[in-house]
């Protein structure tokens, strides 16, 4: 055999070497990633968890559901802090074979990271956070399935001043974009609806002590007081509230309905009450609960669990149409979505959010528990 015989099939091997390393073996299957963040630690950790376990639930479906890949799950802490989600975010997006992701329950959190996966070209849904400047933004890549805090605002204030007949009401939130907001579209709402502002005062988020700021408050004699803060803040104000003499009911909206509210108010907390929104009813969100029980989660799903688990449907189902090589087609498949889950018919405008309708329960905290009015 000649030498130039034997350098070409020499060249020709290596080649078919080469490439045999840069392609999966025959019949085996690519594996992509789609992320999720949320608090998993810190004060709001079951929102997250409870999220979470609505990610990983749908994830193992998809997986069994005869995709020409398989997902595998990343998981991360954003422990409802801006920079440790930035953080997070970057970890998401330097890694190659992420081709979307989940998160968060904070807003200002949102804010910090919904640009870090737009400027990389990852797909992004929001699967918790209400501030309406998330999707103001009008990020290409990125889209939220729940509806915003307006959204909820809307039918509490129509509520409270028409049906409870409350005419004038003090604010107090806190000095996030979150609690900036809530102050600005329940005013707004509120006075649309007939009542008056009569004042408002926000303190940071870590704030321990009210009183300062409910006394300037109470003179004002307002007939109830409107939180746009989180849990946390919510029980410290119910509490001191009650320990000045302020005998005027608070009213919130999803982001203090939680038992640690009620934790951490205690007797404070009787006679508060919150719209949440209503959780949608259907087949799917009866078998999504049954798989759901039948998973074992060690937590108990909420309405974050079926926020979460159709963002990934969502992104599933945009999947199977544009595959997992373009990322720009995936962001324009998912904001094109007509997708049906678990919270009814999911569609988004023309930033992303959610068009998917709004109707609220109203919850007062009474003997230490949240009870439906």
């Amino acid at each position: 055999m000649s030498n130039s015989r034997r350098t070409f099939i020499r060249t020709s091997a290596a080649v078919a070497c080469l490439a045999a390393v840069g392609r999966p073996a025959y019949g085996q299957q690519k594996t992509i990633k789609i992320g999720f963040i949320g608090p998993l630690s810190g004060g709001n950790a079951h929102h997250g968890i409870a999220a979470r376990n609505g990610y990983q639930l749908a994830v193992e479906q998809a997986n069994a559901s005869g995709l020409p890949f398989r997902i595998e799950t990343v998981v991360l802490d954003d422990a409802s802090d801006p920079t440790t989600g930035v953080n997070a975010a970057l970890k998401l997006t330097n890694d190659q074979d992420v081709v979307a992701a989940i998160g968060h329950w904070n807003s200002p959190v949102a804010l910090a990271t919904t640009p870090v996966f737009n400027r990389a070209g990852i797909p992004f849904i929001v699967w918790g956070a209400i501030s309406p400047r998330v999707t103001e933004q009008n990020l290409p890549f990125v889209t939220r399935v729940t509806p915003t805090l307006t959204a909820e605002n809307t039918p509490l204030a129509a509520w409270m001043a028409k049906t409870r007949g409350i005419k004038t009401i003090v604010i107090v939130s806190d000095t996030s974009d979150y609690g900036k907001q809530n102050t600005l579209s329940f005013t707004s709402l509120f006075e649309q609806n007939g009542g008056k502002v009569v004042g408002a005062d926000a303190a940071p988020v870590g704030t321990t002590d009210f009183r300062a700021l409910l006394t300037r408050l109470k003179p004002l004699n307002a007939e109830g007081l409107y939180f746009g803060g989180v849990i946390t803040e919510a029980g410290i104000v119910r509490r001191q509230m009650t320990e000045l003499g302020m005998n005027i009911p608070m009213y919130g909206i999803s982001g203090i309905y939680d038992p640690k509210f009620i934790e951490v108010a205690g007797d404070a907390a009787e006679g508060t009450v919150v719209g949440v929104r209503q959780a949608s009813k259907n087949p799917r969100s009866d078998a999504m609960e049954s798989a759901y029980v039948a998973r074992r989660f060690a937590e108990p799903s909420t309405h974050y669990t079926a926020f979460a688990y159709d963002a990934i449907g969502i992104i599933v189902q945009a999947l199977r149409s544009t595959g997992y090589t373009d990322k720009a087609a995936l962001a324009r498949a998912i904001r094109a979505t007509r997708y049906e889950g678990v919270l009814g018919e999911t569609t988004f405008d023309s930033n992303g959010q959610t068009q998917v309708s709004v109707a609220i329960h109203q919850f007062v905290a009474r003997k230490g528990q949240w009870v439906r009015l």
